[in-house]
């Protein structure tokens, strides 16, 4: 019986369906008898949603994208058994047939790096993204090639978790969707899978996650303030620069803050990041007389040593301590008005502990 309905739904086969399998069939086995390997890749929900030829110059790395347009339009790179253009939106299922001998594969990928490993402080995890708190002194990606970034480490994590293979990673990267300047520590949103990425990248450049930063500046403010400028670069010594009124350049800047505590010649503030420009909280801030402490570009350095003595302290204390969800529609609705909080690191509490009673720190938690 259950030979007789195979035999039924074969005959069902549309002929041009036929036709293209036989022919499939028969290229392959014409391709091995000339001595031409073949590898089949299986695209997954990871990776789904990109260009193929973006998938592919991912597995080849190394190759020049004339060499992969031209394997398309010559079929010896297929999707689905058939010649591709490579604008197609890859999805999960799909089969991309590469008809090339194993050394020209070798060739044109780059051989895998040792992955390193850190512990992690991972705030949440769900199949698409996680949040993760990033320690002062890491980078949140690399700057130069040999660079050891948070993307490395997390890199490390998946793959040791088994959420992601080394064969996952031909076809696809791990990466984090904002940034943090290597001193500055707290959330950074990873995504696991393309459409985790490509979500968060929209919700972030819409300006829809709503960000709150905590630092501690000089002097006492005792009222929250809406600053709004103008913030210039200079890339060749990485500084900005903040103007109330508009430069050839520079880009508007909006920044939202309101205190918290204060003590002696310092105050604890809740920064609103509204516009997410380059150290723009840090030179926003010192360009009202409120420099964050132990900042080494923006910062007063006779105040920044004195901390350094009296606190250890040994970068701008500034932390991305929590996120606010909008409504999000789509795989993630899940995510939907959820809030998530890194917890202030310890380097803040030694200057809060100094004249502070306990219910007076446990407020700020």
């Amino acid at each position: 019986m259950c030979g007789d309905r195979d035999a039924d739904e074969e005959a069902q086969k549309r002929p041009d369906q036929m036709c293209r399998d036989r022919d499939t069939d028969e290229e392959t086995q014409k391709r091995k008898r000339k001595g031409t390997g073949m590898k089949q890749l299986t695209v997954t929900q990871r990776e789904a949603g990109q260009r193929l030829d973006k998938l592919l110059a991912r597995y080849l790395n190394e190759a020049p994208k004339s060499f992969l347009y031209k394997m398309m339009r010559k079929k010896n790179i297929t999707l689905n058994g058939k010649r591709a253009q490579g604008n197609e939106l890859v999805q999960p299922g799909d089969e991309i047939r590469l008809f090339l001998a194993d050394e020209t594969v070798e060739k044109f990928q780059s051989g895998a790096a040792r992955t390193p490993r850190q512990p992690l402080e991972i705030l949440y995890e769900d199949e698409h993204i996680l949040l993760v708190n990033k320690p002062v002194g890491m980078l949140s990606q690399k700057a130069r090639r040999q660079d050891v970034s948070l993307v490395e480490y997390l890199t490390a994590y998946l793959l040791e978790s088994g959420a992601l293979t080394k064969e996952d990673l031909a076809l696809f990267s791990p990466a984090v969707c904002n940034r943090l300047d290597r001193n500055t520590s707290g959330i950074v949103i990873a995504g696991k899978t393309l459409l985790g990425l490509q979500t968060m990248s929209r919700l972030l450049k819409e300006r829809a996650i709503r960000k709150f930063y905590r630092c501690i500046v000089a002097g006492e403010l005792r009222e929250g303030r809406y600053l709004k400028g103008y913030l210039s670069k200079d890339t060749a010594r990485n500084l900005v620069s903040v103007s109330e009124h508009a430069a050839s350049g520079s880009l508007p800047i909006e920044t939202e803050y309101r205190p918290l505590a204060a003590g002696e010649g310092w105050t604890l503030l809740e920064v609103h990041l509204i516009t997410g420009r380059s150290h723009q909280i840090r030179a926003h801030l010192a360009s009202i007389g409120h420099p964050i402490l132990g900042d080494p570009k923006y910062g007063d350095e006779r105040l920044n040593q004195r901390c350094r003595a009296s606190f250890g302290t040994d970068a701008q204390l500034l932390h991305a301590y929590r996120l606010e969800f909008p409504a999000v529609d789509g795989a993630l609705a899940y995510l939907s008005r959820r809030e998530f909080v890194a917890p202030m690191p310890k380097r803040f509490w030694k200057i809060l502990r100094s004249g502070k009673t306990e219910s007076e720190l446990a407020r700020l938690c």
